[in-house]
């Protein structure tokens, strides 16, 4: 399997420093005002949230699949929470909001694959210290 590559560099403090991420289809900038206020620019917790939607959407789709249930579209959104926890920050939360268009499932069976996603995604499992919780919406 192939390994993924990201680099990001930093320059200056905290506050008024300035830093670029850059991977294969994407290079932006981050920095204090874009991580902890409403600032222009990127910063990790977007991406993670990015890298778990599009993990979640792949695996889901899978599951359902594998079931015999072959979906039109699944699409996720993540939101990753950052918050102040003691004198440092953590990603405490991340809620992964979905709807898919699956045709001939129930509710139930649409359920219980989305629990099994959630669970066996690969970036679910690099996030097992993370709460994870899921709103998955069967589409008509």
């Amino acid at each position: 399997m192939p390994v993924r590559t990201a680099q990001a560099v930093w320059e200056g403090d905290l506050k008024s420093g300035k830093g670029r991420m850059k991977f294969s289809a994407f290079e932006g900038a981050y920095s204090f005002s874009s991580r902890f206020e409403n600032g222009a620019g990127t910063n990790p917790e977007e991406l993670l949230a990015a890298a778990h939607a599009g993990c979640f959407s792949m695996a889901f789709s899978n599951a359902l699949a594998k079931e015999g249930f072959v979906p039109t579209r699944v699409q996720t959104t993540a939101k990753a929470s950052l918050e102040k926890v003691g004198e440092g920050f953590k990603i405490t939360t991340i809620e992964l909001v979905t709807e898919g268009s699956v045709p001939r499932i129930d509710k139930a069976k649409f359920q219980e694959i989305a629990e099994g996603a959630k669970k066996n995604c690969p970036v679910s499992q690099a996030l097992a210290g993370v709460a994870i919780k899921l709103n998955a919406t069967l589409l008509p």
